[in-house]
C-alpha cells in the first residue's frame, strides 16, 4: 500500500524548527506559566502493539497508527476506504455515544429506555429534515453522498461486529440492557446538536413585554448593536403566550441523562447515593461560546502565521470531539469534528489551518396563527384558509404499545404547539431545516482548500451553525469570514413572535458576498470571541444577542503587545484569567470608607492582580462579590413579576450603571450605589466565610466547594457509586469565569468551556499543539477514557504531528484493517 504522508512543505520549517522549539522549551519550563508540552518531557514510546482486522466493506487495505494520545492516523489508498475507516474507527472508540446520537436523530429512544423518552422522539420526528436527501447531501461536497454513504457503511461494520459478540459491547450497553443498531445517511444529518437561536429569546421577549411594557423591556434587554423597538402585532394575543409553546423544541434540544429506574438493578445507586449529590450553589446558564485568532507572520517569530482555537461547549464524557488524522488521495488533513460528523471541522491540512467561534445570526422566528373555527388543521393565511401537512409516525416504547403520533406543519415549518382554547397554533421557521442546514458538515469542502480564496469558496456552502472562520496558510494570508444563514426580514426584527397571515415573511437570505469578511489587515492579527463585530453600520442585522464584549477586549491588549509570537504565547493566552470586569469594578472600592471587619477585604482585592487564578483568595473574594452585585443590582431593576422571563443579567450593562448611577438607585445616586458595593462586600465575605471558612490566608478560589470542574457521564445520576468513579472524571480545582479569556463558565461547577484546543505554527505542521479532555476514547474501560484530562486541566497539551516519520515515533498501536472478500 503506498502511504501518503506529509513531512515539513516548504524550505523555512528547517530553518525555524530549532529555534521555535527552543523558544518553547524555555517559555515552558520558566516563570509561573502552569501550561506545557506533554510530548517534551514524555519517555520513550512502548513497544508498537500490532492487530490485524478482517473488515468487510473495504476495498483495499487501510492502516491506521494510534499514537501515544489515542490519536487515529488513517492512511487509506481509496476515498472510500479513508471515511469508511473514520466511521469504524471513531465506533470502536465512542459506540455508546453514537448510539445516542442515532436514538436522538431518528426519535427512537422510548424503544430502548421507556414512555419517559417518548416526547423527545415525538419532537426528534417533528424536527426531522424531511426535503430532497440527495440535494441535502450533495451540499457538503461534490462526492457527499459517497463520503457519507463510506462513513455510515464504516460504523455499520463495526456495529455488526459488536451485534455478533456482544461481549464486545462497552459498558454503557450493559448497564441499559440495549443494543446498537445500524445507521443511515439521515443519521449523520441530524440537527439536534446544532447551536441556534434565537426561538427560545423570542418567546421570553414577548413574555417580557407583557409584563412590562415595551419600553421598559426594551430598556432591561442587552441588545446590539441596536436597541430597536419590541413592537409586538396586535394579531398575537400576549396573554395567550406561555412557555409551554417551546417544549417540544427545548426536548429536541436537550442532552439525555438517566436516572436509577433505568438501568438494571445490579448497577443501579441506592436513594442514598442519589440525595447525597452535592447541588452548585450557583448555577452556569448557557454560556457556549469560543475565541479563536490569527496572527500574520510579520508578527510571529517563525516568520509564518499563526493559529489559535479553543471552542467553548458543554462538557461532557465521552467528549463532544474527536482528534482524526485522514490520509488518502486528495485528502491530509487533521483535527477535530463530532464523532458523528465525517471530516474534520477544526483542524489543517497541507495549505492551511481553520477554527471557528460562534457568530450570532437569528434563524428562527416564530409564528402565530388563527386557527379555523370547525377545522382545526386549517390556519389563516391572507385573505384565506390553508390546511396544514399532517404526517403520522408510530413510536414504539419499551415496556408498552407502540404509540402513533401526529406531526403538523405549516408553510413556515413545524408545528411546534396548539392552544384550543385560544384557537391558536405555532410553527417554528427555521433556517436550519433547508437544505444545507446539518452542523459543520461543509468543513469536509474547508478541508480540501489549498489558499485563502478556495476557503472562502467552500465558506460559501457552510449555513450552520452561524460561525466565525478565521484562515492562516503557510504562504503567509490570514482572513475572518462570516459564515451562516441570515434570513431578510423586511418589516420586523426577529425578536418577538408573529402572526403566520402572510404580512411577516423572510425575503431571502442574505448573499455569502455580502457577509463580513477581512484578510491580512494591516495591525496583522484578527481575533474574535462571540462578540458583537459587525462593520460599522452593517444592514441587515443578523442577530441582537451577542456575548458580553470582555473577551474579545482581552484578546485585542494581548494580541496587540509588541513582540514576535509563538506558539507558547498562544499557549498563555488561550490560558489568560485576568478578569476585565474585576478591573473595572475594584476601583470603586478605593475611595469608601467601610465599617466593620470590611476593610481589610476592601484592602485584599485593592492589592490583587485581577487574575482569578485557582490558587487566589482575593479572586475568591472578588467573585463572590461579583455575583452578589449582580444580583442584588438587577433584582432591584427588574420587577418581580419579570424576573422569569428575563434569562441574562448582563455584566457590562451593571458596570456601566455603577459609573453612571441613575435613580435607580434611589434618591441620592452616588449614595445608593455606595450602600449597594458595601452591602454586596459585606455578603460576599460571609458567602465565602461559610464556604471556606474564618481564616482567609487558607481561602483559594478552586476550592472543592468553590470553583471545580467535574465531567459528568449521561448515566452518572443513575448508578451506583463504584460505577460513578468510572464513567465521570473529576473533580479538580479551576481557575477563570465566564469573562476571561480561559472561559471557565460563572457557575461554582465548571459546564461549559474549551476542552478541545488548536495551536498551529503554519512554519512547521509537526508543532501543532491540541487538547482534547478527558480523552479521545468512550469506552470507560480503556487507557483513552481519561488520560487526557491531568494534561487539560494544568492547561498543558500534546503534540499533533502531521509528517509520518513523526508520527511513528509516538506510535503505540498499528492496526491493518484488511478487506473482508465475499465467498460462495
Amino acid at each position: 500500500m503506498r502511504q501518503r504522508g506529509s513531512g515539513r512543505s516548504f524550505s523555512s520549517a528547517k530553518r525555524t524548527r530549532s529555534s521555535v522549539l527552543a523558544l518553547l522549551l524555555i517559555a515552558l519550563s520558566v516563570g509561573s506559566a502552569s501550561f506545557g508540552f506533554d510530548g517534551m518531557r514524555s519517555s520513550p514510546s512502548p513497544s508498537v502493539q500490532e492487530e490485524t482486522l478482517l473488515v468487510p466493506g473495504l476495498e483495499r487495505p487501510v492502516e491506521i497508527l494510534r499514537d501515544r494520545w489515542g490519536v487515529a492516523h488513517i492512511y487509506a489508498q481509496t476515498e472510500h476506504d479513508l471515511f469508511f475507516a473514520q466511521g469504524y474507527t471513531v465506533a470502536r472508540d465512542r459506540l455508546f455515544q453514537l448510539e445516542l446520537w442515532r436514538r436522538q436523530a431518528t426519535g427512537t429512544l422510548a424503544e430502548a429506555f421507556g414512555p419517559r423518552f417518548l416526547e423527545h422522539d415525538r419532537a426528534a420526528r417533528l424536527f426531522r429534515f424531511r426535503g430532497d436527501l440527495e440535494a441535502e447531501l450533495r451540499h457538503y461536497h461534490p462526492r457527499g453522498p459517497q463520503i457519507i454513504g463510506a462513513f455510515v457503511a464504516g460504523i455499520n461494520a463495526r456495529i455488526a461486529e459488536v451485534l455478533k459478540t456482544p461481549e464486545q459491547l462497552p459498558l454503557e450497553f450493559r448497564i441499559l440492557d440495549f443494543r446498537p443498531d445500524y445507521w443511515t445517511p439521515e443519521v449523520v444529518i441530524s440537527r439536534h446538536n446544532g447551536l441556534y437561536g434565537n426561538a427560545l429569546q423570542e418567546l421570553q421577549t414577548a413574555l417580557l413585554v407583557r409584563a412590562l411594557g415595551s419600553e421598559r423591556a426594551r430598556a432591561l434587554l442587552d441588545l446590539r448593536p441596536e436597541a430597536p423597538q419590541l413592537i409586538v402585532d396586535e394579531a398575537v394575543d400576549l396573554k395567550a403566550l406561555s412557555p409551554e409553546i417551546l417544549s417540544l423544541y427545548e426536548r429536541y434540544r436537550s442532552t439525555i441523562t438517566f436516572r436509577p429506574e433505568d438501568v438494571r438493578p445490579e448497577y443501579r445507586a441506592s436513594h442514598a447515593e442519589t440525595s447525597s449529590e452535592p447541588a452548585p450553589t450557583f448555577s452556569d446558564a448557557q454560556e457556549e461560546g469560543s475565541n479563536n485568532w490569527v496572527i500574520a507572520g510579520q508578527l510571529s517569530l517563525s516568520r509564518k502565521p499563526l493559529l489559535a482555537n479553543d471552542p467553548h461547549r458543554a462538557l461532557q464524557v465521552p467528549s463532544l470531539r474527536y482528534w482524526v488524522h485522514l490520509v488518502g488521495p486528495g485528502w491530509n488533513v487533521v483535527g477535530a469534528g463530532e464523532p458523528a460528523v465525517p471530516g474534520v471541522a477544526i483542524g489543517h491540512n497541507e495549505y492551511g489551518a481553520w477554527g471557528l467561534t460562534v457568530f450570532s445570526i437569528d434563524m428562527e422566528d416564530i409564528y402565530v396563527y388563527e386557527r379555523h373555527p370547525q377545522d382545526p388543521n386549517r390556519y389563516r393565511y391572507g385573505d384565506g384558509w390553508e390546511t396544514m401537512r399532517v404526517e403520522r409516525e408510530v413510536i414504539r416504547v419499551k415496556g408498552q404499545a407502540p404509540v402513533t403520533v401526529e406531526l403538523k406543519y405549516t408553510r413556515h415549518g413545524p408545528v411546534i404547539f396548539e392552544d384550543p382554547s385560544a384557537r391558536r397554533a405555532y410553527a417554528l421557521r427555521a433556517a436550519w431545516l433547508d437544505v444545507g442546514g446539518a452542523p459543520y458538515l461543509a468543513s469536509l469542502r474547508i478541508a480540501q482548500a489549498r489558499n485563502w480564496e478556495e476557503f472562502r469558496q467552500a465558506c460559501r456552502y457552510w449555513y450552520t451553525p452561524g460561525e466565525n472562520l478565521v484562515w492562516a496558510d503557510r504562504s503567509g494570508r490570514i482572513g475572518w469570514q462570516v459564515v451562516g444563514r441570515v434570513p431578510i426580514r423586511p418589516n420586523w426584527t426577529g425578536l418577538v413572535p408573529v402572526p403566520g397571515d402572510g404580512r411577516y415573511e423572510w425575503a431571502g437570505f442574505v448573499a455569502f458576498e455580502a457577509l463580513p469578511e477581512r484578510h491580512d489587515p494591516p495591525e496583522g492579527w484578527i481575533a474574535t470571541a462571540n462578540e458583537e463585530n459587525l462593520p460599522a453600520g452593517y444592514q441587515p442585522i443578523p442577530s441582537y444577542s451577542w456575548a458580553e464584549p470582555f473577551r474579545a477586549a482581552r484578546l485585542q491588549e494581548l494580541l496587540s503587545e509588541q513582540r514576535r509570537f509563538t506558539l507558547a504565547d498562544l499557549a498563555r493566552i488561550q490560558h489568560d484569567e485576568l478578569s476585565i470586569p474585576a478591573r473595572l469594578l475594584v476601583p470603586l472600592l478605593r475611595p469608601l470608607r467601610l465599617p466593620g471587619q470590611l476593610p481589610w477585604a476592601q484592602q485584599r482585592l485593592l492589592e490583587w492582580n485581577f487574575v482569578l487564578d485557582q490558587r487566589s483568595a482575593a479572586a475568591a473574594l472578588y467573585v463572590a462579590w461579583e455575583r452578589r452585585l449582580l444580583e442584588n443590582y438587577w433584582n432591584r431593576r427588574i420587577p418581580e413579576q419579570a424576573r422569569p422571563f428575563f434569562r441574562s443579567r448582563p455584566l457590562q450593562r451593571m458596570i456601566e450603571a455603577l459609573y453612571a448611577p441613575d435613580g435607580t438607585f434611589g434618591p441620592d445616586p452616588i449614595r445608593g450605589r455606595e450602600e449597594l458595593l458595601v452591602e454586596s462586600l459585606a455578603q460576599a465575605v460571609r458567602d465565602v466565610t461559610e464556604r471556606l471558612g474564618a481564616d482567609w490566608r487558607a481561602w483559594t478560589y478552586g476550592h472543592r466547594r468553590f470553583k471545580r470542574v467535574l465531567f459528568r457521564h449521561p448515566l452518572s445520576p443513575a448508578v451506583a457509586s463504584r460505577y460513578r468513579a468510572m464513567l465521570d472524571v473529576g473533580p479538580a480545582p479551576r481557575g477563570g469565569s465566564a469573562h476571561t479569556v480561559n472561559m471557565t463558565g460563572s457557575g461554582d461547577v465548571q459546564t461549559y468551556g474549551a476542552t478541545f484546543r488548536l495551536l498551529v505554527d503554519t512554519a512547521d505542521w509537526d508543532l501543532t499543539l491540541g487538547t482534547n479532555a478527558p480523552g479521545q476514547s468512550g469506552d470507560p474501560t480503556s487507557p483513552h477514557y481519561r488520560d487526557l484530562f491531568e494534561l487539560w486541566k494544568d492547561g498543558r497539551y500534546f503534540p499533533v504531528f502531521f509528517s509520518r516519520a513523526k508520527i511513528e515515533t509516538v506510535t503505540i498501536r498499528r492496526e491493518r484493517l484488511q478487506p473482508l472478500q465475499p465467498t460462495g
